[in-house]
């Protein structure tokens, strides 16, 4: 395991060591949401009682809400118990391997609708329970009623990918660390203060404290970067992006890029990568199907364009929203509009003669039109933050959900979509719809090619829409496509730079090389990570020294981005493939016997395993990884071919 820090350098060209990085300047100390509440009483008040409080506490009678009198729940054949003593809190379980196993509840995530329960399974080590409590219906229930996993899965409760630390504590606690060590297998985890509070938005707030003690002490502070109240993020009301961005480092789905929780008011796209509009994340349209949470949904939104920022619905400090019912939205969509949106015409919505449903009726609610819900966690409604018009027509289309048939189960789509058209018959919601190519394209239709580069080159889509859109074109494109789709590199928006990388090759007019020099040097991290991977297939030795010192530089930020992952099985197997690309088989290997280690069920990195060692000719080595293997995977088609080549030799 000692390679793991040093030979990502070697292996990324860096030489045996990091660069020496440069000292970062120091930040101020959190203090704790306590003592913000002793001069900002009002907010702490209504914080206090909030989600984000409660998003993470330790086991207590006052936090633990679940019964643990000697409860049992079942299983698929797996029996647990909940009990405690005293003010401690057990789940003994066969569920677990070399079960039984009484594990003792370290921390109580969520409140409701639902709460799980944290074990530690090794020192430091937490893990998110799956038999969790219905805080409504006050019962026992299992997140994955029809998934039975044995226990050394990797999707199993006590597996990697259920691991807290790395999946769950930065967006539970304040100023998280992970600490991982990747040489012992084991976390060191720290955090400032369990559960969201108040520095986990608006920073650390030793100098603010410091200033509200003595105004001139910001004047001789010794942290660069605070502002004239001693703060590092300050929430202006002619800036909505930063406080967009400061909620959507957790309400996301994305990659990290960091080893915790990155410090309130980086932006989004230094700390994360986020998931486009993929087949099983999202439907062709963008409306939600898996649990993509809120921020991708969002920036397809006319209301995101128009610059609605999430305090204008949610009040921030007891995530509640502002008002009840249609109210909140009537806010800005009513006859009297909304001065801060100017553009929105005043009219009566919530109104018959709009939603043509009885008042007060679910129907005539504008989230059951405008916001569908889906339920996630077994119980938890997540509604689409897209505001989308419904589009029945679609569904007849492409298959589609709309939300009229959400609510008219008993209807077909296409009773809908003529309902609407003999309502609306002038709308301008029925002509074309990207979806339409993306449903094509994701079912490797020929001919999208150029519909999908239309879609990346027009500028009136949100810009998730369009880098979904290159990420899609892949390749389907020729030259004359790819030059088009590179030069998207100097678009405004980071999510379409850095989906435009791969197409900055060689062949684009020459302009290959000075494009991927821009995004190496992109004020966005996310873009210089992209470039310094498609570096990897560029010959530096070719290339200027303004663009090898870039590359290097940008390839460092990667190292550091996959050193801080290095708990995650799939990191390892973007490492054994940049490998590959390095003809490093060695490196390969090493990787793909981590990514098995910590994921035994990884089918796809065995079979690299038993491949890499055949090329190499060690065919020992080849039969011991394919029958550790199949001891792990026995029924995947890959390994049982392979299998067959042992046999037959």
């Amino acid at each position: 395991m000692e390679w793991l820090g040093r030979g990502l350098a070697v292996l990324l060209g860096l030489g045996c060591t990091m660069a020496t990085a440069v000292a970062a300047e120091p930040s101020p100390s959190f203090v704790g949401s306590a003592s913000c509440g002793t001069c900002h009483s009002a907010e702490y008040s209504s914080w206090k009682s909030s989600h984000h409080a409660e998003a993470w506490r330790p086991a207590s009678t006052e936090s633990v809400a679940g019964d643990f009198d000697e409860a049992v729940f079942e299983h698929a054949g797996r029996t647990t118990r909940f009990f405690h003593r005293d003010e401690r809190f057990f789940i003994e379980t066969e569920d677990f391997t070399d079960g039984p196993k009484v594990l003792e509840v370290k921390g109580v995530g969520g409140i409701e609708p639902l709460q799980q329960y944290l074990v530690e399974t090794e020192p430091g080590k937490l893990q998110s329970f799956d038999v969790v409590w219905d805080q409504e219906k006050k019962s026992w229930f299992h997140l994955y009623p029809d998934q039975v996993l044995p226990p050394d899965d990797g999707f199993h409760w006590s597996g990697p990918y259920k691991s807290w630390n790395a999946r769950c504590a930065e967006c539970h606690a304040t100023d998280f660390r992970k600490n991982y060590d990747a040489r012992t297998r084991q976390y060191s985890s720290t955090q400032a203060e369990s559960g969201v509070g108040c520095e986990a938005c608006h920073g650390p707030g030793e100098a603010h404290v410091a200033w509200a003690e003595n105004e001139e002490s910001v004047l001789r502070s010794s942290f660069p970067g605070t502002d004239g109240h001693g703060l590092l993020l300050s929430f202006r009301e002619t800036i909505a992006e930063t406080e967009i961005q400061q909620c959507a480092g957790c309400h996301s789905r994305r990659e990290p890029l960091e080893d915790g929780s990155p410090m309130p008011g980086t932006p989004f796209h230094d700390s994360y990568r986020l998931a486009l509009l993929r087949d099983g994340l999202y439907h062709p349209d963008g409306q939600i199907l898996d649990e993509v949470y809120v921020y991708g949904s969002f920036l397809q939104s006319k209301m995101y364009a128009k610059g609605l920022r999430c305090s204008d619905c949610h009040d921030p400090h007891s995530a509640r929203l502002k008002a009840d019912g249609n109210a909140v939205c009537t806010q800005c969509h009513s006859s009297a509009g909304n001065p801060a949106f100017a553009s929105l015409p005043k009219k009566s919505y919530d109104d018959p003669t709009h939603h043509f449903h009885e008042p007060d009726s679910a129907g005539a609610a504008c989230v059951s039109c405008h916001m569908i819900e889906r339920t996630y966690m077994g119980v938890d409604g997540r509604r689409d933050h897209s505001f989308r018009v419904p589009r029945p027509d679609l569904s007849v289309k492409i298959g589609t959900p709309n939300a009229c048939t959400d609510c008219h189960t008993d209807k077909t789509a296409g009773w809908a979509a003529e309902v609407l058209e003999n309502r609306y018959p002038d709308s301008r919601h029925r002509g074309p719809h990207f979806a339409e190519v993306f449903a094509n394209a994701r079912a490797d239709a020929s001919g999208v090619g150029e519909d999908l580069l239309d879609i990346a080159l027009h500028e009136s889509f949100p810009g998730i829409v369009r880098a979904s859109a290159l990420n899609l074109l892949g390749n389907r494109s020729g030259p004359e496509q790819r030059a088009l789709a590179a030069g998207l590199l100097r678009d405004p928006d980071p999510l379409v730079r850095a989906a435009a990388v791969p197409f900055a090759g060689l062949d684009t007019d020459g302009n290959g090389i000075a494009l991927l020099t821009d995004a190496l040097e992109d004020p966005v991290k996310s873009v210089r990570i992209a470039a310094a991977r498609q570096m990897l297939r560029v010959p530096l030795d070719n290339t200027p020294e303004r663009t090898r010192l870039s590359a290097r530089s940008a390839q460092r930020e990667w190292q550091e981005t996959l050193s801080a992952k290095l708990d995650f099985p799939e990191t390892h197997m973007a490492i054994g493939g940049t490998a590959l690309v390095l003809r490093n088989s060695r490196a390969a290997i090493r990787a793909f016997q981590e990514a098995t280690s910590l994921d035994p069920q990884l089918a796809e990195a065995w079979i690299m395993q038993v491949r890499l060692h055949m090329a190499e000719g060690d065919l020992a080595a080849a039969e011991v990884a394919l029958q550790r293997a199949l001891q792990n995977v026995p029924d995947n088609a890959a390994l049982l071919d392979l299998k067959r080549q042992f046999t037959s030799r």
